[in-house]
């Protein structure tokens, strides 16, 4: 390959309400089995890109505890691997990262020490399947300064939490509004950009001469009339999920067959692997269309949901369009309707948990117990 990889995964966003509070929006457990950078760096692992940065910051100790051995993702090599940048203090710098380029300029020894000639540039945040070599090819083929992967979405979704662009006949980028009040283009960025490794380089040592911090509006929508810009539309499935109901939505989505077809087949989600034993399912379990990982013990009903690793459902509950993630004990006669329960959260018996027409987040301040 041709390429390195660089993982933007230190942001924080309110928008994920208490779910961020102890963990990185991209350690957000996903699917049952798996956490959202999963897919960005099996994406790279697939695509043979054989050196990757992530670039973590805010509430990085799972995500970090994550990403300890690169062994799942087959990045333990000689040559290449994975590598976990956080901020650091030095003689010339004691900042945080303050926006996307910041985080990048910050670690520019990375880029300066590569001798790929491109770089590829994603979020964390995103679930979807990509084969990078394609985007490169096309970047290379429109001689294209950056390249931005991007999707159109269906009219019904609000596109305004997204950079919205708007392409010509050659699919060069004439226009690009970042998170827009009002959009004039159902097609955003997925961001997912390729650009040369040297003028990457360049931009960000200019950015920060010039106090500029954030990748996309100071240099995609800044640079998009002096520089080839390209964009390059995607059709399979990608979400993103840096809002509640988006996580919420894109759990159940893998809930459909199709969506699970997808993602099961070839090139395959890698993920790091507990050695838990499988789900039980006891006397009194009624389970449909549900999703249940690893470790999980079931006694009562669970129907349209997705239940993360160690979950004990007690008896005479019902679990109904919910997601409950790992670790959870939910004690006898729990009723738990169109709810998002928060790890590691022990819910006494005899409780109703609804979130009505939305979606309730559940989160107990309590210690362990045993009924």
């Amino acid at each position: 390959m041709k390429a390195i990889g660089i993982i933007l995964a230190g942001g924080n966003n309110n928008r994920m309400q208490e779910l961020s509070n102890k963990r990185a929006i991209a350690a957000m457990p996903v699917a049952g089995s798996y956490r959202c950078i999963d897919f960005a760096l099996s994406n790279m692992s697939n695509s043979h890109v054989q050196k990757v940065a992530v670039l973590t910051q805010y509430n990085a100790r799972s995500l970090n505890e994550h990403l300890s051995s690169s062994k799942w993702w087959d990045f333990g090599r000689k040559q290449g691997g994975l590598y976990t940048f956080t901020p650091t203090v030095t003689a010339n710098n004691s900042w945080w990262y303050r926006g996307t380029a910041d985080a990048m300029y910050q670690n520019l020894d990375f880029l300066r020490r590569s001798h790929e000639p491109y770089v590829i540039i994603v979020g964390g945040d995103c679930v979807y399947k990509l084969d990078y070599n394609k985007v490169l090819d096309y970047h290379i083929s429109k001689k294209a300064d950056i390249t931005v992967v991007c999707k159109d979405m269906p009219a019904d979704v609000d596109v305004s939490r997204f950079g919205v662009i708007k392409m010509n006949e050659e699919s060069r980028i004439v226009e690009f509004e970042e998170k827009p009040m009002v959009a004039q283009s159902n097609t955003i960025s997925t961001g997912i950009y390729i650009i040369r490794r040297r003028q990457l380089i360049e931009m960000l040592e200019r950015c920060a001469m010039e106090d500029r911090y954030d990748f996309v509006t100071d240099i995609l929508i800044r640079y998009k009339n002096m520089k080839r810009i390209f964009g390059y539309k995607i059709d399979g499935y990608w979400n993103n999920i840096s809002t509640v109901e988006a996580y919420y939505n894109t759990n159940m989505d893998f809930l459909k067959p199709e969506v699970r077809k997808y993602f099961s087949s070839e090139p395959h989600i890698y993920s790091k692997v507990s050695d838990l034993p499988p789900a039980k399912y006891n006397t009194g379990s009624d389970v449909r269309n549900s999703l249940i990982a690893s470790g999980c013990i079931i006694n009562s009903k669970v129907e349209n949901s997705v239940l993360f690793k160690k979950v004990f459902v007690g008896k005479n509950c019902v679990i109904k369009n919910s997601i409950i993630l790992n670790d959870v004990y939910i004690g006898d006669n729990t009723h738990i309707e169109n709810c998002i329960v928060e790890s590691r959260d022990t819910l006494r018996a005899n409780t109703y948990f609804s979130g009505g027409d939305g979606i309730k987040i559940v989160y107990e301040h309590n210690e362990r117990y045993v009924m």
